[in-house]
């Protein structure tokens, strides 16, 4: 009975292998090899009871948690070289015991935050070789405390989960190289205790923030895992900010700086530490001051060179530091937006520029001008409607006793849509540093403000609308007095006005136009039937003509048999027969006659010509086209 059961087992055993893979099972270990199988997914038989499972160098695309259900056992995983460009979330999430995964040299883009839940026991992880931009920030949580070997390598990452990382106590290797990170934060690797290899090879970092750990590369007897820093291939910039790394004194490596352009391709550890030099900042250029009405957008700028650039920051009136909140904004470049000024905005702002060399400062004026507000408003702040803006501004005006017997301000020259709007130039003993003009319809109730300059004495309102009655104030902006003080805005007079109406289009254009049209036609027919009359006669004249006219000879000799022939003799000169005189009206292929038929064509041209420029001339205004347009329907 012991060789059947034998087979049995045997056959039981062959069967828990996928076909093209061969099964290993050595030191009760099964290891499942598939490499090289040509395999597009995870075969779904594979035991679950397998130890180590190689599905290198096929042609896999994505994972999921159907592949590797059950296989609570599984240690080493390799799907190095594959074509995944997915995983699933928990797709390795029953692989508790698992220690090492190979994904490299696969295609992936992202990580999400699960894409990698479940190993909490790995030690070896291995991404270097794929085409990852983005790993979420914890995607490496479930493993935190456990890794000891992170391969990042050969991928396209300008940013890694740096909060994860740095809480990776047991990490030995960490390789960042040949990727596109620009900044490290500093004190990102100041928990990494156990750290003995960082490699920073080949990125675009431009400095390196001081940090403890890399001060353990200088002496090996101050820690028992001396640290192996690589940071060649950057672009690093030699100033200031790198003084401390070159006090490490590693002359054995060949990095290399790429600016300021004094120390461009000059070894970096050659570079004598007094070359490493920063500029202070400067200020280039400010807004000294600048004026506002309340409520609009207020934009400061300043602009800082020095080396490295300068941080910017703005303090407010009150001494504060100004952040960005909902109607505030600092930009890094210097800029500070206000969206909304209101009078507690007003006062004087310092623009603060820093660097490792020092800082600079200069200080801008913010003035808000007050908006006037009707004094006959029920709810106070409240400004006065569309159709109490005049009446409010003549009774604030009457309560002062400036109102004047002749009209202040003038509305002339009032079209459909415009309207030019007048002022004297008032008291000379009143400084104004800007006229503000107020104005609303019947037909809109928004309030719309001008602002003119004190120098002018006249604007001209446009994109008004037809037919409306309109209120308007003109009112001076004095300088003298405080943002907030609403004496410093003087009403100087108002003015009520209509615009005309709409012209109607004009019928009486358009039957001249087609009365003129049908006259050209009319004139043009004409014209033709008696071209056409005229040619026939012509025609029929000269066809008779020439039946009658005798046949002219010249030189006419006799034949004669071989005799000389006789001399002809020779003929007085006589003087050629008077021409007939022929009628104009019948004869056109006579250059004098065929001018009557040209003065006849040329007439109805003029008539017609003389039609249509009084057309043109007597364009109606209600049509609002051009004469080009005109001239177009008349053709």
């Amino acid at each position: 009975m012991a060789p059947p059961l034998l087979l049995l087992l045997l056959a039981s055993g062959a069967a828990a292998c996928p076909l093209p893979c061969v099964c290993q099972n050595l030191s009760e270990s099964l290891s499942t090899l598939c490499a090289h199988r040509g395999l597009l997914f995870v075969p779904p038989n594979v035991d679950r009871r397998t130890v180590e499972l190689r599905l290198a160098d096929n042609f896999i695309q994505a994972l999921g948690p159907p592949d590797f259900r059950n296989m609570t056992g599984l240690v080493d995983l390799t799907l190095s070289r594959n074509a995944i460009t997915r995983i699933g979330a928990r797709a390795f999430g029953d692989l508790e015991s698992l220690r090492s995964l190979h994904l490299d040299g696969n295609r992936l883009v992202e990580l999400g935050s699960g894409s990698l839940r479940g190993p909490i026991n790995l030690q070896h992880l291995i991404l270097s070789g794929n085409q990852l931009s983005r790993i979420a920030p914890g995607a490496f949580d479930d493993f935190l405390e456990s890794l000891e070997d992170l391969d990042l390598s050969y991928n396209n990452l300008r940013q890694v989960p740096w909060a994860g990382i740095g809480a990776m106590p047991v990490l030995h290797t960490l390789n960042l190289d040949h990727n596109v990170i620009d900044t490290l934060p500093p004190g990102a690797f100041a928990q990494l205790g156990q750290l003995s290899r960082l490699d920073l090879t080949s990125n675009r970092l431009a400095t390196l923030a001081p940090d403890p750990l890399f001060s353990r590369g200088r002496d090996a007897e101050a820690s028992p895992a001396p640290l192996v820093l690589s940071f060649s291939g950057n672009p690093l910039h030699c100033n200031c900010e790198l003084l401390w790394l070159r006090r490490l004194a590693r002359p054995d490596d060949l990095e290399t700086c790429a600016s300021p352009a004094g120390l461009a391709g000059r070894y970096f550890w050659a570079v004598p530490e007094g070359e490493f030099s920063c500029e202070p900042p400067l200020i280039a250029r400010h807004t000294q001051r600048l004026w506002v009405l309340e409520g609009q957008r207020a934009t400061l700028r300043c602009r800082a060179l020095g080396d490295p650039a300068p941080t910017m920051h703005w303090v407010g009136p009150d001494d504060r530091l100004v952040g960005n909140s909902s109607r505030a904004w600092a930009f890094p470049n210097g800029t500070l937006e206000i969206g909304v000024t209101g009078a507690g905005d007003a006062g004087g702002y310092t623009c603060i520029a820093t660097n490792p060399a020092g800082e600079a400062t200069a200080r801008v004026e913010l003035r808000v001008l007050a908006l006037p507000h009707g004094g006959n408003t029920s709810a106070e702040g409240s400004r006065p409607g569309p159709s109490d803006i005049a009446a409010s501004a003549r009774t604030a005006a009457e309560g002062e006793g400036i109102l004047e017997s002749e009209p202040a301000v003038q509305v002339t020259e009032v079209t459909a849509t415009s309207g030019l709007v007048s002022w004297g130039p008032g008291r000379p003993s009143d400084p104004v540093w800007m006229f503000q003009i107020q104005y609303n319809s019947s037909e809109d109730e928004t309030l719309i403000y001008r602002i003119v300059p004190a120098s002018s004495h006249h604007f001209l309102l446009k994109h008004l609308v037809p037919g409306a009655d309109y209120d308007l104030c003109l009112l001076a902006l004095s300088p003298v007095a405080g943002p907030s003080d609403l004496t410093a805005t003087r009403l100087l007079g108002c003015a009520h006005f209509s615009t005309l109406p709409a012209t109607p289009l004009c019928h009486a254009l358009q039957a001249h136009v087609l009365g003129g049209t049908l006259t050209v036609a009319v004139g043009g027919v004409l014209v033709a039937a008696l071209l056409v009359f005229t040619v026939a006669l012509l025609v029929r004249g000269r066809g008779a003509g020439n039946g009658r006219l005798p046949l002219k000879l010249s030189h006419v000799q006799s034949q004669t048999n071989g005799g000389p022939s006789p001399t002809p003799k020779p003929h007085p000169p006589r003087s050629p027969p008077p021409r007939p005189q022929r009628s104009c009206s019948l004869d056109l292929g006579d250059a004098g006659c065929y001018g009557y038929a040209r003065r006849l064509g040329g007439a109805w041209a003029r008539r017609s010509h003389s039609v249509h420029g009084g057309l043109l001339a007597a364009g109606c205004r209600g049509l609002g086209g051009s004469a080009e347009q005109l001239e177009e329907s008349v053709v």
